[in-house]
């Protein structure tokens, strides 16, 4: 329960930066609306995010971190230090050069990354601008990549988690307190997004200190670790990163429907908020802990933390892919329809969230997979499926987009990454790396099943309130706080009668002390439900 402990954490903490996020883009829909200013904006911000997600918490993450943990659970923590300096040098080596490679040739990359903005000089030339001003958000994002892996390998989850809250803070402070003297919002938000970058940068520094890893610089150089860890990164860039390459794919895509980008953007904003709670947090406690048990030879513990990584992923994932399913439009209009975010805007925008929502168990399983492999430094299998993903991602996009519009792009990603999790799945349990045991087997249907009944529910209470959240204002916003209140204790109320979950999951996995390795003995604490089956 440790393991489930660590997660609930770092999904707390998660989630306030998700919530901060909501704050962030509501200010940003008020301010920026879904015109060519805000289209711009946020291709700025989605070409940086790509290169992060696919370089630093992808490729780097599912290379470095197998090689730091494995060293410190053998050679103990002087070995993985010297060898994290070494990796540290040469970073940002590479960073700094490919940064400033990129100014330069940032017009030309956007003619790649929103060919539909060169129609529109101005958009396009915003764009361009705007990319530029963020780009070294990269390079402080995969230096935080870099402490983040060495935090989370000594199970200190807390620092990295809370570090994107600063994100937050800084872009919803540059909205309240610069914009409005300006008068350029697009412009000050990229500042605002490089800046945020820095703090990050500097807020893991000083609890990298703390943990006893304070990093020198030694001049770069490419000894045979580091080549090993380059070689594992390559086929890493495409599977790490598959689900934000599958977005910027249909990023480029919506660039030739009016709007469709921004859409896309605030679909994304509120899909991502499980996502990121639940199924990102798995996968950044669940990596560095499989590695550590199986470099100790204890295959049995990483078996088991597995099952109940997907367990406790699959309890709240599925809950809530059926809420975003039944009340999408009820979600986008309270928390954006305000100023130049319109109800065609909220209407176009709950239908994108719809698609999304429909593959969020899959995006859930794909952060439960990948580090089983890649634990096993493994990043060849997860590669090869990312490359089918992603081709399938593309086919799809064009040919949906063009019959039923820009919502096929992201049925097209909910697509292709259901074809992801089942390719990795089946792979897994061929190489008997993953056995569902009984009590998964158990849960799993009985989950479903609560699910659906909490979904009957939730839809029988949107038609009953429905004329008030017509009426708008505070009275809509209320109205959404009941329905999420409603699903809630509905879900709970039919999940212990079902027996999908106990009380007891989470009061053990909440009471855990701070510090506890999370890792667990099968044989010796075994888990019970409530009918005290093991």
């Amino acid at each position: 329960m440790a393991l489930i402990g660590s997660i609930v954490k770092v999904g707390s903490l998660t989630g306030v930066s998700r919530a901060g996020g909501f704050l962030r883009d509501i200010l940003i829909a008020h301010a920026l609306g879904t015109g060519p200013i805000a289209d711009a904006f946020f291709v700025a911000m989605r070409f940086p995010n790509l290169f992060r997600q696919m370089f630093a918490e992808g490729a780097f993450n599912a290379a470095f971190v197998p090689m730091f943990a494995g060293k410190l659970e053998q050679q103990g923590p002087a070995a993985a230090k010297a060898f994290a300096e070494r990796v540290l040098s040469v970073l940002l080596f590479w960073l700094l050069l490919f940064t400033i490679a990129a100014q330069f040739a940032m017009p030309w990359l956007m003619w790649i990354i929103a060919p539909g903005f060169t129609e529109d000089p101005v958009k396009f030339g915003y764009a361009v601008q705007f990319t530029q001003v963020t780009f070294p958000y990269l390079l402080f994002m995969s230096l935080t990549a870099l402490q983040g892996g060495i935090l989370n390998s000594l199970h200190r989850f807390g620092a990295p988690a809370a570090a994107p809250i600063l994100l937050n803070v800084v872009m919803a402070g540059a909205l309240i307190f610069i914009v409005p003297f300006t008068g350029r919002p697009g412009l000050v938000l990229a500042w605002s997004v490089a800046a945020s970058g820095l703090c990050q940068f500097i807020w893991l520094v000083f609890s990298c200190n703390r943990a006893g890893m304070a990093l020198s610089l030694p001049m770069p150089r490419l000894d045979p670790e580091i080549k090993r860890l380059l070689k594992l990164m390559v086929p890493g860039l495409l599977s790490g990163g598959v689900t934000q390459i599958n977005i910027v794919v249909g990023t480029i895509i919506a660039t030739s429907f009016p709007a469709a980008v921004s859409y896309l953007y605030y679909a994304d904003r509120v899909f991502q908020l499980p996502l990121g709670v639940i199924g990102a947090a798995v996968g950044v406690v669940l990596l560095p802990t499989l590695t550590r048990s199986l470099r100790a030879g204890r295959h049995d513990i990483a078996m088991h933390n597995l099952n109940r990584c997907i367990e406790f992923s699959m309890t709240l994932i599925i809950p809530a892919t059926m809420a975003l399913l039944a009340i999408p439009v009820a979600i986008m209009t309270t928390l954006f329809e305000r100023g130049a975010f319109d109800a065609d805007a909220s209407r176009s925008s709950a239908w994108a969230l719809a698609a999304f929502a429909a593959g969020l168990p899959a995006f859930a399983l794909v952060k439960a997979f990948a580090p089983c492999f890649f634990a096993r430094e493994d990043t060849t299998t997860p590669f090869r499926v990312a490359l089918i993903a992603v081709l399938t991602n593309v086919v799809l996009s064009v040919g949906l987009s063009q019959t039923i519009g820009f919502v096929g792009i992201p049925i097209a990603t909910t697509l292709a990454t259901t074809l992801n999790a089942t390719l990795l799945g089946v792979k897994l349990f061929r190489l008997e790396h993953f056995v569902m045991d009984e009590r998964l087997k158990r849960r799993l249907p009985r989950i479903f099943l609560a699910s659906l009944g909490m979904t009957a529910i939730l839809l029988a209470t949107t038609w009953a309130i429905d004329p008030f959240i017509a009426a708008g204002g505070w009275l809509r916003l209320i109205m959404l706080v009941v329905l999420v209140t409603v699903g809630l204790f509905a879900y709970a109320g039919l999940g212990l009668l079902f027996g999908a979950f106990a009380r007891s999951d989470f009061s053990k996995a909440l009471s855990r002390k701070k510090g506890a390795a999370p890792a667990v003995t099968p044989a010796t604490t075994p888990d019970t439900d409530a009918s005290g089956e093991a």
